[in-house]
């Protein structure tokens, strides 16, 4: 999984950029491929009927066809402001009076859907003392079982994890993790459910530097992102961080379910308007024949995919690669 859960993280990515020594990048690189080829082939149906008409026979592109497959990939969960940011180049050079085939659109469209996905610019995890991971999203995305995953991950990785049961709102909330915790053999701070969530950080962060903790994943309770009072609630959480942890110590990390489609990104923009998000973690995408939404998502709010999640185990929650994921999609 690109070696992203190792704490010598610099030095083997150093140990890499020697000849002898790229192999194993690429078995990775191949594996992950594999997984994402096999886990994303509902999006991939989706996204090749969208294409079919365009792309199936080698022929000059027409004003018309790219009229059609504008309306097949808003239609494929790219949505419009992301559909018109793919297509606009490919639709100018056309009216200039350049022949396009349509093996050239397939290229032109592979390399525009790698540019709507953004890259990290932040290390990960980030620089923090101890490393802080703040999850947030509305009920039912998967946000508990996600940082359970990661949980598992970066303790096998060699990191010292502890995870902070931030959702005292929801009935069963801090359970769920606890009972996450001892299977994944985590520790995890709580306290009584109805507790300001605020207090439960704060001293969650206070005990990860006492005992010497390297990384934190906090919880925090589902919500609807309509609802003002508890967005505020997200704000006064972000602060309580920033009184132990430095900007870039910390990521705040959005989670969402790709069966909801363009819906996520109503979500995404109410969260942006409460907090800063530095990254996404889209789940469920086996699931879904919506994983469209994931260049939408990324290219609207310049967010970098942190993981996509492929099936229930630990191991099903893997690093986004952007080349690996436009290339198990796009049809071939």
């Amino acid at each position: 999984m690109f070696n992203i859960f190792k704490r010598k993280l610099k030095e083997v990515q150093s140990d890499l950029v020697k000849p002898q020594e790229n192999e194993p990048l690429v078995e990775e690189k191949k594996s992950l491929f594999s997984r994402f080829k096999e886990g994303l082939s509902k999006t991939k149906e989706k996204l090749a009927r969208a294409l079919a008409e365009v792309i199936e026979v080698d022929r000059l592109i027409t004003q018309a066809d790219l009229e059609e497959l504008e309306e097949s990939l808003i239609l494929s969960d790219l949505g419009v402001e992301t559909t018109f940011a793919l297509l606009e180049p490919i639709k100018r050079d056309l009216s200039l009076g350049k022949n396009i085939t349509s093996k050239e659109l397939k290229n032109r469209l592979r390399e525009g859907l790698l540019n709507l996905l953004v890259d990290p610019t932040r290390p990960f995890p980030p620089q923090g003392n101890p490393a802080t991971l703040f999850f947030l999203g509305v009920n039912g995305v998967g946000k508990t079982t996600t940082i359970a995953k990661l949980a598992k991950n970066f303790k096998d990785g060699g990191y010292k994890v502890l995870m902070v049961a931030g959702d005292t709102f929801r009935a069963g909330a801090i359970e769920q993790l606890q009972r996450w915790g001892e299977r994944v053999g985590v520790p995890v701070y709580a306290q009584k459910e109805g507790t300001d969530p605020a207090s439960v950080i704060y001293q969650g962060l206070d005990k990860a530097i006492k005992e010497g903790f390297e990384l934190v994943l906090i919880d925090t309770a589902g919500r609807l992102h309509t609802k003002y009072n508890l967005m505020e609630e997200l704000k006064k959480m972000v602060r309580v961080i920033e009184k132990f942890i430095p900007q870039e110590g910390y990521e705040n990390i959005l989670v969402l379910d790709a069966n909801t489609g363009q819906n996520a990104i109503s979500q995404a923009e109410s969260f942006f308007k409460a907090i800063p998000i530095h990254s996404v973690i889209l789940t469920k995408m086996d699931g879904t024949a919506k994983g469209g939404v994931a260049f939408a998502i990324s290219h609207k709010f310049k967010l970098p995919i942190r993981f996509i999640g492929l099936g229930e185990k630990p191991e099903d929650l893997l690093p986004f690669d952007k080349e690996s994921f436009v290339k198990a999609i796009l049809p071939e």
